[in-house]
Formats: structure tokens, sequence, C-alpha cells
């Protein structure tokens, strides 16, 4: 699906146009478990993968099994639906190539780690996180400029440092935890 600037010039209006097309194309491709799990996998593997092997570990996520567990059946069921639906709409979009059986990423491909920002079901979202943080911080400096805040035992300037140590440290924690829920990083998909 590879677009060509050869055809008429387009106008602002059009571009933003299009840059929405493309995003309500990539939340629908990525709207689907099984396109999800394979774009998992072959981040995952890092080079060319099989149908077959691709198959077998999409079949063991949707299963909560082990591959070694999968019956041919839930095997088959996965292969194709994987060759028939998933994969030749993911090659139309450009995230994959799909040639003899084999899969391989596109370059297209690494745009999508934006649209994923997977929050685990027992946590707080980031941004929420965030807010409560600044309000915190708002607290405390507020309380400094009505001189509320004790600064005999912490002076102004460490109620400032642990400020922004809690939120450094939140930034941190909150890169490491993005980086580990990619597609991609762990054995089983987030």
């Amino acid at each position: 699906m590879a677009t060509t600037s050869e055809s008429k010039p387009s106008t602002a209006g059009e571009t933003g146009q299009d840059d929405q097309s493309r995003e309500g194309e990539i939340f629908d491709l990525l709207s689907n478990q099984r396109r999800r799990y394979t774009i998992h996998y072959c981040k995952r593997e890092g080079e060319p993968v099989s149908l077959g092997d691709l198959a077998e570990h999409v079949a063991a996520w949707e299963l909560d099994k082990e591959v070694e567990e999968i019956t041919s059946a839930e095997r088959k069921r996965a292969y194709t639906s994987l060759q028939q639906t998933h994969l030749p709409t993911l090659e139309r979009a450009d995230i994959i190539e799909f040639d003899d059986r084999m899969i391989e990423l596109t370059d297209e491909a690494a745009e999508l780690d934006v649209y994923l920002d997977i929050v685990p079901g027992d946590s707080v979202p980031w941004g929420v996180y965030y807010l409560g943080l600044a309000a915190v911080g708002s607290v405390v400096m507020a309380g400094l400029w009505l001189e509320v805040v004790p600064t005999e035992t912490v002076p102004e300037l460490g109620w400032a440092t642990l400020v922004f140590t809690l939120f450094g440290v939140s930034a941190v924690v909150h890169a490491v935890q993005n980086r580990r829920m990619r597609l991609g990083e762990m054995e089983r998909p987030p």
C-alpha cells in the first residue's frame, strides 16, 4: 500500500485528512488481537518467521497454553485465519511482507509503538499519576508561598528538590515500564 508523491500535490487540509486516515487505519489494525500477536511475535524474533511458527504461538497465547500443548485443530484455526485475513490486512497496510509462508516486518512497523501505550489492568494510567503528582507539587509550593509548610527542618530548596526528584524518579520508572511493555519485548504479548 505504498503511496507516491507523483500524484497531484495535496493542500494542508488534505494532508491532515491523510494523517487522520492513516491513524484510523493503524488503530483498526491494532484493534485485532491476532494482528497484535503477529506484530509482537515478529518483533520478538527480529527476523523473518514462518507462518506455521507464528500460528502455533498465536494459538498458544490466545488459549493461554504452552506451544507444546496446542492441538493440530487449534493450530489450524489460527493458521487459516492468519493466512486468509490478518496477514493480507497487515501486508496491505505495509506493516509486513508476506511471501511464500514467510513473514517479515517492514520499516513501517516501527511507527506502531507510538500507538501502543499499554497499561496493565492493575495500574494507574501514567497521565493520571502525573496529574496527581503535579497536584502534590502544587500543594507543597503553595504551602511554601503561604508559609504554612515548615522550612525550619526542611529548607525551601529541599522541598523543591523533593518535588523535582519525585518527578524524575517517576519519569525513569515510566520510561522503563513503557520499554518493557512494548510489543516484541516480552516472551508473552502484553
